[in-house]
């Protein structure tokens, strides 16, 4: 499975970033993944990998290439819950620094960039994204409504988006949601702003998960659970993207 490092061109400077796609050459259909605040590392590439084994062209960005390349983090091979209070102490300047005008203005380089990739089709394009990641995918898609046809997020606070944002969306979506994120409650006020909005979804929890299931590299991971994200997610781009 091809696989390489690249530099996107951004307002801000240059934003490191791991590319795999099919193997025969031809071109292939753009996917932006954005990573989990702990950013790119062998878990995110597998599972670039294992996408672009489908037929995609997956581009996963450094999101937080302002504060140096990837991994941003000094992270352990395994991340444990006894490690977490450390690391989440340093990313949380990182994410309040990652306004919403930045995360807007590095989406508008990044699908400039995946669109004009030599191995990328015409057409449409998807989004997709774990933790935080789910959260810039769903504002990447409510500012790019003539060009995302699929967003998706995993264990992350879609929510926090908004109203405005959930009401431009105009991707076909689904969304993750760890038993430990929120309660049956919440996911109901969030599917109901999905259905006021319009959008085309589907939401649920997925059972006898916490946050950061589909991550191997964590404590939190549930192959069941990450491979039910696959069962969701292929469907979705498959009939959402030109010859997906």
């Amino acid at each position: 499975m091809p696989s390489t490092m690249l530099r996107i061109p951004t307002a801000d400077g240059h934003a490191d970033a791991f590319a795999a796609f099919p193997d025969g050459g031809g071109r292939h259909p753009g996917v932006l993944m954005y990573a989990d605040g702990f950013g790119i590392r062998p878990v995110l590439r597998e599972m670039a990998r294992e996408l672009a084994r489908h037929g995609y062209y997956v581009l996963v960005p450094n999101v937080f290439y302002r504060h140096g390349p990837a991994p941003v983090l000094d992270l352990p091979g395994h991340i444990g819950e006894e490690d977490r209070p450390v690391l989440f102490a340093r990313l949380m300047p990182l994410v309040k620094a990652h306004t919403t005008e930045r995360v807007l203005r590095d989406a508008d380089a990044y699908l400039a960039f995946l669109t004009a990739r030599p191995e990328v089709s015409a057409g449409p394009v998807a989004v997709t994204g774990y933790c935080i990641g789910g959260l810039f995918a769903v504002r990447t898609a409510a500012a790019h409504t003539g060009q995302v046809a699929a967003v998706a997020g995993f264990h992350s606070p879609v929510g926090a988006a908004g109203p405005d944002d959930l009401g431009r969306i105009r991707a076909r979506a689904h969304f993750g949601h760890a038993e430990t994120d929120l309660t049956p409650e919440t996911l109901g006020d969030l599917n109901k702003a999905l259905d006021a909005a319009g959008v085309e979804y589907t939401s649920e929890i997925y059972p006898d998960t916490i946050h950061g299931f589909t991550m191997a590299d964590t404590d939190a991971f549930n192959p069941a659970a990450l491979q039910l994200h696959w069962d969701r997610l292929l469907p979705l781009l498959a009939s959402t993207l030109p010859n997906g």
